[in-house]
């Protein structure tokens, strides 16, 4: 193995002038961060949220940095350590399937609460987000999917680098410093998947941030480190199960100014991003032949064969089973139960017997031929005509059609008048002071 030019190329790319960041790239982490915050302050009333607010209130410490939900500041490192926990606890946050990673949830709270601290731009926090996400993607990639398999939770990993990638841009820090402060976070980066169905899985994303801020703080007033902590002998990546034996794998199309990020996938669906594709193509097929519940004979899905170890949940028996069950899912579409909306997934929805009965309907089949983010349906009506669709989650999606359906899921989960509030603030990011657009995760009635 390797990973000699992985730090290199890290150190690299966040000092990438702000001329050459990607424009569609740009505009898709504004749109990240919009989610970001909408996802917050719709967990900010999760019982975990209580917990860890009640825990940095016995500690304390200096007023700097905002809290989700809560009207006093905290310390930075307490504020992310928060913010990303809450903002995970929905599990409604964006993703990007090349790393299989929430870049948001780990890197925004870091990246929100560093900006407060030195007086930054709400457009600053975003510039700096987006070369971070782009290091946790890279660096993601490099993990891969034997590091995800082995039960490393890639957002808490390759999480904390891009987080500590953007807290260090937001400090100012110089290569040397960032150097030293990822080979600090190769140290402390951490989160295992053992931890998914527990508060402990947001709680890895809140991990991420509040190690960024500390690997940071640390770094910038001289804590020194390995030479190479991330790529290095004995360091992060040969350590823990990387796909790949060397670093050249994270430079798409050879090229720096090339945004993996722009990839990225935002949830419109509150369950598991693997049905996501199914729901969206049987949502066309639906529009497009006037199929419903009463006139389905039978339905087929097809998928790769790997989310059927995820999704495909035959006879859920609570709401968050539902997230995971094709069948089920796919019946609510089709009685047109709103599946952005996360208090649909309550538990009496598994004894719903319209659904029970179109879910007897459904077969979930695996296909190898079908790329991870893809699907085929086939829908046969009571008439004998078949209907067929594919979707693929991963092709482009124009970011002026994206805004507004991300507006729509936010009016879902805060409220119009609050989601649309957050959305025309938007417009001024980059001379509103980050402590302002914090503001939008304060109780309504402080903000």
């Amino acid at each position: 193995m390797n990973f000699d030019r992985l730090l290199p190329q890290i150190l690299d790319l966040a000092a990438l002038d702000k001329k050459a960041l990607d424009a569609v790239a740009m505009a898709t982490a504004k749109l990240s961060f919009y989610d970001w915050l909408v996802v917050s302050c719709a967990g900010s009333t999760e019982p975990l949220a209580n917990i860890l607010r009640d825990f940095i209130a016995s500690e304390g410490g200096a007023a700097i940095a905002t809290v989700t939900g809560e009207t006093k500041k905290y310390p930075a490192r307490a504020a992310a350590l928060v913010n990303g926990a809450i903002s995970h606890a929905l599990d409604y946050d964006d993703t990007h399937f090349a790393y299989v990673g929430h870049p948001s949830v780990a890197i925004f709270p870091a990246a929100l609460a560093a900006a407060e601290e030195v007086g930054a731009s709400a457009g600053d926090v975003c510039q700096a987000f987006l070369l971070g996400a782009e290091a946790s993607c890279r660096i993601g990639m490099v993990l891969g999917r034997r590091h995800y398999d082995a039960g490393f939770h890639q957002t808490a990993t390759a999480g904390c680098f891009g987080a500590t990638v953007a807290v260090a841009l937001l400090y100012g820090m110089e290569r040397s410093a960032l150097s030293a402060a990822l080979g600090l976070a190769s140290t402390r980066a951490s989160g295992l998947k053992s931890q998914f169905g527990t508060m402990g899985k947001p709680y890895n994303a809140g991990i991420a941030a509040a190690n960024a801020i500390e690997a940071c703080g640390l770094a910038r007033r001289g804590f020194t480190s390995a030479v190479d902590g991330l790529g290095g002998p004995q360091g992060f990546v040969p350590a823990h199960h990387p796909q790949h034996d060397s670093s050249e794998a994270i430079l798409p199309d050879g090229s720096e100014t090339s945004f993996m990020f722009a990839d990225v996938r935002h949830k419109l669906h509150a369950c598991c991003h693997g049905a996501h594709a199914m729901i969206e193509g049987l949502r066309n097929l639906v529009a497009a032949h006037d199929i419903t519940a009463q006139n389905l004979a039978a339905l087929s899905i097809r998928v790769n064969p790997r989310w059927l170890k995820v999704c495909d949940i035959k006879a859920p028996r609570t709401g968050l089973e539902v997230k995971f069950s094709y069948v089920f899912l796919a019946a609510m579409v089709l009685h047109h139960i709103d599946t952005a909306a996360y208090q649909s997934y309550d538990d009496s929805i598994c004894g719903n017997a319209g659904l029970i009965a179109t879910a007897s309907k459904i077969t979930v089949i695996g296909d190898e031929a079908i790329s991870d983010g893809a699907v085929n349906v086939s829908a046969d009506t009571q008439t004998g005509v078949r209907h067929t669709t594919d979707f693929d989650l991963m092709d482009p999606i124009d970011l002026s059609v994206l805004g507004p359906r991300l507006v729509a899921k936010a009016s879902v989960l805060i409220g119009p008048a609050r989601a649309e509030k957050i959305w025309e603030s938007m417009d001024d990011l980059d001379s509103m002071p980050a402590a302002q657009m914090a503001g939008c995760l304060q109780p309504l009635q402080s903000a």
